[in-house]
């Protein structure tokens, strides 16, 4: 990865770091949320180092555990009183600007792909739709929450919406990874994430997002049918 542009790996260490500062500031500055991902992050730096994750014919695949640690974590915090708790503390409003990073993370895909460690299907160019989440959070953001333009319901399709692009997004990245399970791209595989520091792509950036989105789909469900009972109350009292 030494022959990347000193601009490209610059870039996404930068939109990472602003990915996990935003998050905390979202998160009403959980100093131990950050601490965590710290620890996490320089332990997947350390791995990376080693080429542990570049050993790509092992089954399962080396590279899932940056995905499936943090996913662990997600599904513990939404199935325990501590962490639904933590989450619910979660600013959505801030949340929702965090989305934005996405622009810069599908520049620094695209580069990646004009560098052939990137397949195109990775890219805007090809399957991936990301940048349109990026792009419509800026929008959601000013509409939604400094306008007030936009209704709970609205900016919770649309994290349902931009979720779903997020998840096809990593299945075609799975997929055209040179791992056993590879069914596509095989002419240009996805290579940068074995490598620091775009391990944290799939380790920090992705698993974010995704939490990022279920925490406001969380409250967003929740104001709804919180607004939709009220509603309901109002209706019988004037039958009544």
């Amino acid at each position: 990865m030494n022959h990347l542009p000193f601009y490209v790996p610059t870039v996404f260490v930068l939109t990472t770091l602003l990915t996990v500062y935003l998050f905390y500031r979202a998160s009403n500055k959980n100093v131990t949320l950050v601490i965590i991902i710290a620890v996490w992050m320089i332990f997947q730096s350390l791995i990376a180092a080693t080429g542990f994750f570049a050993v790509v014919n092992t089954i399962p695949p080396r590279l899932m555990i940056l995905l499936i640690l943090p996913l662990i974590g997600i599904l513990a915090l939404f199935f325990t009183r501590r962490g639904k708790c933590f989450i619910d503390s979660f600013d959505i409003k801030k949340l929702t600007f965090l989305h934005s990073v996405r622009i810069a993370i599908e520049v620094v895909l695209f580069w990646l792909f004009i560098n052939k460690t990137m397949p195109q299907l990775m890219t805007f160019e090809g399957r991936n739709f990301d940048l349109l989440s990026g792009v419509t959070a800026l929008l959601v953001y000013y509409f939604g929450f400094v306008k007030t333009k936009l209704g709970a319901k609205q900016i919770l399709a649309w994290n349902f919406i931009c979720l779903a692009i997020l998840l096809f997004t990593v299945s075609n990245a799975i997929l055209s990874a040179p791992t056993p399970f590879q069914k596509f791209a095989f002419d240009q595989l996805t290579i940068a994430v074995l490598y620091f520091p775009f391990v944290w792509l799939p380790g920090i950036v992705v698993p974010v997002v995704i939490l990022s989105h279920l925490i406001a789909i969380r409250a967003l469900m929740r104001e709804v049918r919180h607004k939709n009972v009220s509603s309901s109350s109002f209706m019988i009292n004037q039958v009544a």
